[in-house]
C-alpha cells in the first residue's frame, strides 16, 4: 500500500500559477496526476516515470510541468497560464510502470483547482 498526500491547490485568475505537491508514504516508480472537471470524466494530466521521463496530456503541453524529488518521495505540478478550463480536482496517482494507458494503482484524496475567469 502507498499513501498519497496533495497539496498546493486553490483558486486562480486566469493567467495565474499553482504548484501542486504529492507526497508519497514511500518510494514509487511511476507517478501521474490526473484530474476530474465537475460532469466529466478523469482524465490524466502528466505522468513521470523514477527515471525523469515525462508526458503531458496534448491540453497541458507547454504551460504545465510535472517533476520529482525521489529523496522526499514527492512528485510536483507546475501549472502556470492556468484557463477556466483547467478547473477541477487533481488527483495524484501511482500508476503501473509500462503501461498504455497508464493504469493506476493507489490514489490520493485529491486537492482543488479552481481557475476564475
Amino acid at each position: 500500500q502507498v499513501q498519497l498526500v496533495e497539496s498546493g491547490g486553490g483558486l486562480v485568475q486566469a493567467g495565474g500559477s499553482l504548484r501542486l505537491s504529492c507526497t508519497a508514504s514511500r518510494s514509487a516508480n511511476t507517478m501521474a496526476w490526473y484530474r476530474q472537471a465537475p460532469e466529466k470524466q478523469r482524465e490524466l494530466v502528466a505522468r513521470i516515470t523514477s527515471g525523469g521521463s515525462t508526458n503531458y496530456a496534448d491540453s497541458v503541453k507547454g504551460r504545465f510541468a510535472v517533476s520529482r524529488d525521489n529523496a522526499k518521495n514527492t512528485v510536483y505540478l507546475q501549472m502556470n497560464s492556468l484557463k477556466p478550463e483547467d478547473t477541477g480536482i487533481y488527483y495524484c496517482s501511482v500508476v503501473m510502470p509500462y503501461t498504455i494507458p497508464p493504469r493506476p494503482l493507489y490514489w490520493g484524496q485529491g486537492t482543488q483547482v479552481t481557475v476564475s475567469s
